[in-house]
């Protein structure tokens, strides 16, 4: 992978990640037009998605030092007698659950798929743009919290959109709207309940990559870092930008876009 590669590579990422156009999806399309493949490929993804969690600590940065700073007050031990911190956190817990499932019993499978070629992207860039368009479209009554019952729901979409070209951000944040949550809140629930999930799996390819006598990659380190960093600032971009078109409630575009993607896809594939 050349660095100018990587450069692309990593702003495709960093701009596809928090937009709802599959930023998994993009990186195999990318890899495809640039004809990399193997477990390479792996290592650059699990780099560029730890750059934009990284991304978003940043942006979030005041609502998470509040979650931190809430959750270690002291309340009693019932739920109902936790503080609303507590609560968020619990719930962010909860939606983990689904891609945890995945994540242990699943993985091998999961990433067979990856690099499995154009037709499943395009595949499933169609059912991000239908999902998409479905939840603009509908209209359910808006609740004022998040529950538990919606955290689960939308921790499922979020194990299922671990397919390539299923969009992560589009997934939970279109389940969350038809289950009726608030355009902003769900928006921020989405950025927020991924940031272990991803870190957790950055932390467990550097376990076995250490356990395997460390990374054996034919990346050049300036290509990881180019990547990474590209990755990182355009994250950052596209966070601030995407929960500004949630509360304005543009989707619809972008669903016009995944179609328009995924028909490309399934026809070069």
């Amino acid at each position: 992978m050349s660095e100018i590669q990587a450069l692309v590579l990593g702003l495709i990422q960093g701009l596809t990640e928090y937009l709802p156009v599959s930023s998994s999806g993009h990186l195999e399309i990318g890899h495809a037009l640039f004809g990399i493949s193997g477990e390479d490929n792996l290592t650059f993804d699990v780099a560029v998605h730890v750059a934009t969690v990284l991304s978003t600590l940043v942006v979030l940065w005041s609502e998470i030092a509040w979650l931190f700073k809430g959750f270690f007050t002291k309340t009693g031990w019932r739920v109902e007698e936790w503080n609303s911190e507590k609560q968020y956190v619990a719930k962010i817990l909860v939606s983990m659950i689904p891609v945890f499932i995945v994540g242990m019993f699943f993985k091998d499978a999961v990433e067979e798929l990856f690099g499995s070629g154009l037709l499943l992207v395009g595949i499933c860039l169609l059912v991000t743009a239908a999902l998409l368009a479905f939840s603009y479209f509908a209209k359910p009554r808006q609740k004022e919290d998040i529950s538990y019952l919606d955290a689960f729901i939308i921790g499922i979409a979020q194990a299922i959109a671990v397919l390539p070209g299923l969009s992560r951000s589009g997934s939970t944040i279109a389940t969350g709207l038809l289950l009726g949550d608030k355009k902003e809140k769900v928006a921020q629930f989405s950025f927020l309940m991924v940031i272990i999930p991803i870190l957790g799996e950055a932390f467990l390819e550097c376990v076995k990559a250490v356990k395997d006598g460390g990374f054996d990659t034919t990346i050049p380190i300036t290509s990881l870092i180019i990547g990474f960093l590209a990755a990182f600032v355009s994250g950052c971009l596209a966070c601030k930008a995407m929960l500004k078109i949630v509360k304005n409630g543009k989707l619809i575009w972008f669903a016009v876009y995944c179609a328009v993607v995924g028909s490309v896809a399934i026809i070069f594939s």
